[in-house]
């Protein structure tokens, strides 16, 4: 059985993937560069038991990281606590597997890559990817799989903490949709959940219409994060939302790594 692990800058997400490529069981933590190997094996060991496996069923690990600093210990656990050497995303035997038509592409997010690598599995033609995390990514995937760059915009909750953070008099509220379409709020919480909400469907709606208009062809556009579904209640923004689309691509990305 396979352990994936997709670690972000916000949470790391762990999950059960079984020889046909299906999720088991997912769980998340806190992402955290300090945390060590036996930190994460004590927490992840529980939850492997009550899920009804046991550290033994698991005999390969992939990871995908984009703080760099928690690579070593993640690799650790791997080594230490289910005796094999953890597969690093974008490299040796798990090289992308895909064209990154970028200026840069050793600066492309191992998520993004991964994204890619899932999108294009699920749907054909022209994609784009749209993932709200600390960050919110709109992503480019060609008809072959190629990732042709996109855009980087603060995520919703850096936005909110933003601005409680420099506003004294403005409260920490939930991220959450106005109670209906007006963009006209009445009570400062109202106003500042319509400037969250509708703000972002604004954006949204504005970066896909760009990006469908730059592409030129048909295009279906694929939403992961947590924040998607949120979103997609505004009226479907999305022709697909699927939250594990880093954990499938990581999952395929070791079903078709090279055989050595």
């Amino acid at each position: 059985m396979l352990l994936a692990i997709d670690t972000g800058n916000t949470n790391a997400k762990f999950a059960l993937v079984d020889e046909s490529g299906e999720i088991l069981h997912r769980w998340r933590i806190a992402t955290d560069a300090r945390r060590t190997a036996d930190e994460y094996a004590v927490w992840l060991d529980q939850l492997i038991q009550m899920a009804g496996y046991s550290r033994s069923d698991i005999d390969a690990v992939i990871i995908a990281t984009v703080v760099p600093r928690a690579l070593h210990n993640l690799q650790l656990l791997a080594t230490h606590y289910f005796g094999c050497e953890a597969l690093v995303a974008g490299r040796g035997a798990v090289a992308w597997g895909i064209q990154l038509r970028v200026a840069e592409p050793q600066s492309v997010g191992a998520d993004r890559a991964v994204n890619a690598i899932a999108a294009h599995a699920l749907a054909e033609g022209h994609k784009i990817v749209i993932s709200f995390g600390t960050a919110t990514t709109f992503d480019y995937v060609g008809p072959d799989g190629s990732y042709h760059g996109g855009s980087i915009a603060p995520g919703v909750n850096l936005s909110l903490d933003a601005l409680y953070g420099a506003a004294a008099m403005l409260p920490r509220i939930a991220i959450e949709p106005p109670p209906n379409e007006s963009v006209i709020g009445t009570t400062t919480v109202g106003q500042m959940q319509i400037g969250i909400y509708w703000g972002y469907v604004a954006m949204i709606e504005g970066m896909i219409a760009r990006m469908k208009n730059e592409i030129g062809e048909p295009v279906s556009v694929i939403a992961t994060g947590g924040l998607a579904i949120l979103f997609q209640q505004h009226g479907h923004l999305f022709d697909r939302v699927e939250p594990d689309l880093t954990l499938r691509g990581l999952a395929l990305l070791y079903r078709n790594r090279e055989k050595t």
